[in-house]
């Protein structure tokens, strides 16, 4: 990274006030139209601060340049896809149906890059990544963490390295058809995209968290200080699968249970 890229990585001036705080987010909006329209190189921040409808002089007050305007798209992009993960990652989410836990994905994603940010940052990710400051492949490899880990806590016996090797795939598969989704002007085609993108998931992640998979496990599992059948999923903890009892409430980690079980199944 360059002094002048690591020095373009901060606002100007950070806005205190409400009214400064939706002139940026006007700026960043307006500047994402733009670039979509005639691409960074060609863009002005004349053109950015006309879009924007503010004085480019108010422009400056939080951007000394161009390049500042689209880290801080960087960094909002960022913390979208980091809401976007954690509300992928809940209980409720996980332990549903393949088919239903796939299109709450889906819709995430969607509802994700319909911000025009966020859509803009994507695509230009894979058509221009020297422009970039904040963003590489480490957030690449943190979806397919978060990916890795909804397999796992699905089906525990796949094991760190399969699971991560099956997110790997499914990541860079479906950034390959969002991206081409997003670059259609086609609304339709594109939705249309979206609901291929997730037959194509179903099937292929159905032999390895297929929701038979899932319940035959679950009909054996007991809980260690119950003995309830009735127990659910409730994240990971140090690489294990944690359980709840809906029962007596308690929870309890993977190896427990299984001691558990094996001991009631002898």
């Amino acid at each position: 990274m360059t002094e002048h890229s690591h020095s373009s990585s901060h606002l100007r001036r950070r806005p205190k006030q409400q009214r400064g705080k939706e002139r940026v987010e006007k700026i960043l909006d307006a500047a994402a139209a733009i670039f979509d329209e005639v691409g960074y190189d060609a863009a002005t921040t004349h053109q950015i601060a006309d879009k924007a409808e503010t004085a480019v002089g108010s422009l400056y007050q939080f951007f000394p340049h161009k390049a500042a305007i689209f880290n801080a798209m960087e960094l909002r992009h960022v913390e979208r896809a980091k809401v976007f993960w954690a509300q992928i990652t809940t209980p409720e989410v996980v332990q549903l149906p393949l088919r239903q836990m796939i299109q709450v994905l889906m819709r995430s994603v969607s509802e994700l890059f319909e911000h025009p940010v966020s859509r803009i940052v994507f695509i230009q990710f894979y058509t221009a990544r020297e422009i970039f400051q904040s963003i590489d492949e480490g957030m690449t490899q943190e979806a397919i963490n978060v990916l890795a880990s909804i397999l796992e806590q699905r089906n525990s016996h796949l094991g760190k390295d399969k699971a991560s090797l099956i997110a790997e795939v499914c990541v860079h598969g479906t950034n390959a058809i969002i991206l081409a989704a997003l670059r259609n002007p086609d609304i339709q085609h594109r939705q249309r995209m979206t609901e291929q993108m997730e037959d194509l998931m179903v099937s292929y992640l159905e032999p390895h968290i297929g929701d038979h998979l899932v319940e035959n496990v679950m009909k054996v599992m007991k809980c260690p200080h119950c003995r309830s059948r009735q127990i659910s999923k409730n994240g990971s903890r140090r690489g294990k699968q944690c359980y709840l009892c809906k029962d007596c409430g308690k929870q309890f980690v993977e190896s427990v249970m299984l001691k558990a079980t094996q001991d009631t199944l002898q």
